[in-house]
């Protein structure tokens, strides 16, 4: 039987080649996403998987999007996390709501779906958590104080998951990307991509489909002494 993925923010950007390369090695894939719909499902339909709609920051939501995923597919694998929001501005500006936001999905909503994931994970004594970063949460970004602390929290939080759950053959371990041609970056101008392009020492920007290759191999049995790991996917822009 083939094994079980979930990827959160699954219907574009990183998600969506994540879940491209999943399906393409095998791999039964849930696609979340919150309000993608159409998206999420034209992709269901492409790949073969199936798609699952929770805000990954609701508990309530993430444990109803399991049951049903535990009733149609099985039991979860493996789990990506990588569903998230940006917000790009001064620290100052930033409102209650932006940082309550923020760090509902990109921290808690990781905390919601790896607490409902490992009890499937626990009992077959085996499985993998992949937690998406950003090389932010490794350095920090200027104006983008508030989602370089969450993702730097992602971090934190991999390594001590990791600890705590590899006894029970569990491996949790994270993927930090550098800057990436999605929608999240859609906001920035030709001449900011290019200049950061220029600060990459591999001289461009990536692609969705190398952070993907990046989160199978870690998620695969080719990384199986692996566990509590940051592997930074940023053309060296952060060495």
């Amino acid at each position: 039987m083939a094994k079980v993925v979930l990827v959160t923010g699954g219907s574009r950007g990183i998600g969506a080649a994540v879940c491209r390369k999943f399906a393409a090695e095998g791999y039964t894939v849930a696609i979340n996403y919150e309000k993608s719909e159409e998206k999420a499902k034209a992709l269901a339909d492409e790949i073969g998987g199936r798609a699952f709609r929770a805000d990954v920051s609701d508990y309530a939501e993430v444990s109803k999007m399991f049951d049903e995923i535990e009733a149609q597919l099985g039991g979860v694998n493996v789990l990506v996390n990588n569903a998230a929001v940006s917000v790009v501005g001064l620290f100052q500006d930033m409102t209650d709501s932006e940082w309550e936001r923020l760090f509902g999905v990109n921290v808690k909503g990781v905390f919601n779906c790896a607490k409902r994931a490992v009890g499937n994970m626990l009992g077959e004594q085996s499985g993998s958590i992949v937690n998406l970063s950003s090389m932010w949460g490794v350095t920090g970004g200027s104006c983008e104080a508030h989602y370089s602390a969450a993702k730097a929290a992602v971090i934190g939080y991999t390594k001590a998951l990791a600890k705590e759950l590899g006894p029970s053959g569990i491996r949790v371990n994270c993927v930090a990307p550098g800057t990436v041609a999605t929608e999240m970056n859609a906001h920035l101008s030709k001449e900011d991509l290019d200049a950061l392009a220029e600060e990459t020492p591999l001289g461009r920007i990536g692609t969705p489909e190398e952070i993907a290759e990046a989160v199978f191999f870690l998620a695969s049995e080719k990384a199986s002494f692996i566990t509590g790991e940051v592997l930074n996917v940023n053309g060296g822009f952060v060495i």
